[in-house]
Order: structure tokens, then sequence, then C-alpha cells
């Protein structure tokens, strides 16, 4: 004979673990589309007022689907590395990851890289996660106006190509 006070405990646990299983789905095999305006590769190709910054960023972009590579030319006046990684004030960067637009946001999370965008360990400048995010100041089908959230400082972006998404598999 089955006692009704244990049902009534034991329901609430298998309720609970149904609906778990219930609302998990697999999640496809291949990239997401990301944002069609955002396809291509944009470059800055001029920083405002960089003759009067001690250090500044280009950036050029390649956004394909859901994903990004970035190339990061730094030009300092200021040597903040050791010499043989200070290149006469001018080096580059790069990273690769996924980006996510919310709203008025584009949120970058990826890694740091080398060159070749494969896993950067070690050696000058930065290494690990590449986390960034931009306000979307204006966005037209030639041009993207961002906003650095952490230091304010504007991007302009120039599309150079543009990119037809065509998700690959993971």
């Amino acid at each position: 004979m089955i006692n009704k006070t244990n049902v009534f405990r034991v329901f609430p646990v298998v309720l609970l673990i149904s609906c778990i299983v219930a609302s998990c789905q697999r999640l496809p095999d291949v990239q997401g589309k990301g944002e069609v305006f955002l396809q291509g590769v944009w470059n800055e190709d001029t920083v405002e007022n960089s003759n009067a910054l001690l250090n500044y960023t280009q950036h050029r972009f390649k956004i394909t689907c859901d994903s990004f590579y970035v190339e990061l030319t730094t030009h300092a006046k200021v040597n903040y590395y050791a010499d043989s990684c200070f290149n006469n004030g001018v080096w580059k960067e790069y990273a690769k990851g996924i980006y996510q637009v919310r709203k008025d946001s584009l949120f970058l999370d990826g890694n740091y890289t080398k060159s070749n965008y494969k896993q950067k360990v070690s050696g000058c400048y930065q290494t690990g996660r590449f986390i960034k995010s931009f306000y979307i100041k204006s966005a037209k089908a030639d041009t993207l106006f961002l906003q650095n959230a952490n230091d304010q400082r504007e991007c302009t972006l120039v599309l150079k190509q543009k990119i037809t998404c065509v998700p690959q598999p993971l």
C-alpha cells in the first residue's frame, strides 16, 4: 500500500526534475547567424585627436556570423613594456571570439591570440581574455560609430568588405 504522505513529499521533486528535463534543449552544432548589419571587414582609418594622445589603438574587425576577429594597432609615445616589446611605439595585437548585440550595445567576448588567431599563452602585451563592450551610437550601411564603454573613446569604422554569413560547424 502506498503511503499518501510519501507521495506528497516525492511529487514536487519528481515534478521539478520533469520540468528541468523538459526545458533542456540541445544546441545546434553550428555557429549562430549574428547581426546582418555587422557582417564584414571594418577598419578604423583614423583616430580623432591622435596626435594629442599619449597612446591610442586603431581597430580592424572581421565579423562573420556570430564571430569576430580583431587586429589592434597601438601607437604609444610612452613605453609601458619591456624594450624588446615596445617596437618604437607601434605594435599589433589580435583577438577572436563571439559577439552579441543587445539593444544599443555590442559585447565582445574572446581571447587574445597570435597573428594567425591561434591561442596565445605568453609573449609581449596582452594575453588571456579579451572582453570589450561598445555603445553603438549609429550604424549606416558603410559606417559604424561606436563608443568604448570603458574609456568613452569613439571609434568610427568604415566597411571595407561585405561578408555574407555562412554558419560553420563548431
